[in-house]
């Protein structure tokens, strides 16, 4: 078994969190960041027993700014 770090990205939306992991695509929620977190996790895991992850050798994150109007 291997363990790989993957990233989680949260935001909250009315009295839930939802968390994403980009390199996988799968998404989950829950009341707490440790529930959400938890959830997250059991659901890449699950995900990848069927759907294994291919190789990347380097994840690129990067932030950009986009012109709203107020």
């Amino acid at each position: 078994m291997t363990t790989k770090t993957l990233t989680a990205v949260l935001h909250k939306e009315d009295d839930m969190y939802v968390a994403e992991c980009p390199e996988v695509g799968t998404v989950s929620q829950g009341y707490s960041l440790e529930e959400t977190l938890a959830n997250l996790k059991e659901a890449t895991e699950l995900y990848l027993e069927e759907f294994p992850m291919p190789k990347i050798d380097k994840i690129l994150r990067t932030t950009f700014e986009a012109s709203i109007s107020a």
